[in-house]
């Protein structure tokens, strides 16, 4: 857990995911040699932020967008959304500017709902500021802030420790829109030629979705995937004996949207631990689920 610790911890908002990718190239590199295969590592400007390893012959790849939630400096003591952040007075949000380090209180108008902070100076207008990270962890259970999707690119991590044949893709911008998949996706496909996907992100804990029973198969959200694709996902997770629930929900999306929307025939599948107090400085994961979260994955590029 310590790694996943260190990237809850790393400042990478929508839009400024570059402090991550730098924290990913390194540890790439200072690892891959204990890693069963070493992949080809693609990065620079023709990805942006974004990360391609590619392991072996690949068949398919799995994304895991790297940026968070978060706000955003406006005029004034004004703060805009960065996605969708919980918001409650009194939360701690840090974050940088020209004058030094900003650890302030975010403030909710009751009336207006206007975000807003208290500081003890003015912040410089187009500041990114994120939840403070309070990284706990207990013998059953992770809690922090930037679980989703921290634990997605963990999850990731640990699966190129032992990957012979597939593609990880590190994304960016999930949190306010996309826009960067669309690219990668067309690249993968007309390099490589792999066109199966499975999304390594986090849902939420509901009324149907429980913590401590398994990894969750989304079944659809507000895009349906390719129901004879996810039927071969879900034959090869019974067959492994790995726990896993099933999700139906009509709205929420993913990276997923952009396979889907794309010019190549993508298929995709959302496949992901649940949580708790989703998008709070509070989002909690059972352990159980993080471990067969990585089981099925590691099952899955071996049999897809």
């Amino acid at each position: 857990m310590d790694l996943l610790r260190t990237l809850c911890q790393i400042a990478a908002p929508a839009g400024n995911e570059a402090p991550m990718t730098e924290f990913l190239l390194n540890y790439i590199a200072q690892q891959q040699s204990s890693w069963r295969v070493q992949p080809q590592v693609l990065a620079g400007e023709e990805f942006q932020d974004c990360i391609i390893l590619v392991f072996g012959k690949p068949r398919t790849a799995v994304f895991a967008h790297m940026d968070s939630i978060g706000f955003t400096v406006r005029y004034g003591q004004e703060l805009v959304r960065i996605g969708g952040p919980r918001a409650e007075t009194g939360y701690k949000l840090v974050g940088h500017d020209a004058q030094g380090d900003i650890a302030c209180t975010l403030t909710v108008d009751k009336q207006t709902g206007e975000l807003g902070y208290e500081f003890t100076r003015p912040i410089a207008r187009g500041t990114e500021l994120t939840f403070q990270c309070d990284f706990r962890e207990t013998e059953t259970t992770v809690q922090s802030c930037y679980l989703d999707n921290r634990l997605g690119v963990w999850n990731a991590l640990r699966l190129a420790e032992t990957l012979e044949d597939g593609i990880l893709v590190f994304s960016c911008w999930e949190e306010h829109g996309g826009g960067s998949v669309a690219y990668l996706a067309k690249y993968i496909y007309e390099n490589y030629g792999v066109r199966q996907a499975l999304i390594s992100d986090i849902t939420w804990v509901t009324e149907g979705v429980h913590p401590g029973q398994g990894v969750v198969i989304s079944l659809r959200d507000s895009l349906i995937p390719r129901r004879s694709y996810v039927e071969r996902i879900r034959r090869i997770a019974e067959q492994a004996g790995i726990a896993h629930q099933l999700e139906v929900e009509g709205s929420g999306g993913s990276d997923a949207k952009e396979l889907q929307h794309g010019a190549q025939p993508w298929d995709w599948c959302f496949i992901g631990a649940p949580e708790d107090h989703v998008h709070s400085p509070d989002e909690l994961v059972d352990k159980r689920d993080i471990s067969s979260m990585v089981a099925l994955y590691q099952e899955l590029l071996r049999e897809l």
